[in-house]
């Protein structure tokens, strides 16, 4: 019997977080779903708008992550704005769970994606909060590099 190969050209990334947040290191969790949400991800119908994670009880949950209801689920489609449970091995959230105590730093999902085995991993970041100047400063940089981006492709 032929393996299925999965292709993971599903990537939905949080924008907001780079820019509101500075990312200090980054964690890849499994995400525990029900029913149709796996197929509503593999279609591209998720959004990591507002979404933040905590540590609750020995556990690290994804809260306010939309996943859009299935076009051709019945009764049994999914709550769209639910909490859901990260899969990490306990080490990983021991560590996670002492960084969001700390005052200043929170726990942002950076990017959801599809791995290899065609199961949906969420990329968790301890991010800590950016300052106005410091979104200015990289909204400067940002219009720099796409000037010299631009300046590369009309020389060669």
């Amino acid at each position: 019997m032929a393996k299925k190969k999965f292709d993971n050209k599903v990537v939905i990334k949080n924008k907001r977080a780079t820019f509101d947040y500075e990312i200090l290191d980054t964690y890849t969790a499994g995400i525990v779903l029900y029913g149709t949400e796996i197929k509503s991800i593999r279609l591209g119908k998720a959004s990591l708008v507002d979404t933040y994670c905590i540590a609750h009880n020995g556990e690290i949950w994804v809260k306010n992550m939309y996943i859009g209801e299935y076009f051709y689920g019945t009764y049994n489609n999914h709550e769209p704005r639910r909490d859901r449970k990260l899969l990490l091995n306990k080490r990983e959230i021991r560590t996670l769970s002492s960084e969001a105590k700390n005052t200043g730093i929170t726990l942002i999902p950076v990017r959801l994606f599809i791995s290899e085995k065609g199961l949906a991993k969420l990329v968790v970041g301890i991010a800590k909060g950016k300052k106005q100047y410091d979104k200015r400063a990289s909204l400067k940089e940002k219009d720099q590099r796409r000037e010299m981006d631009a300046v590369k492709k009309v020389r060669y």
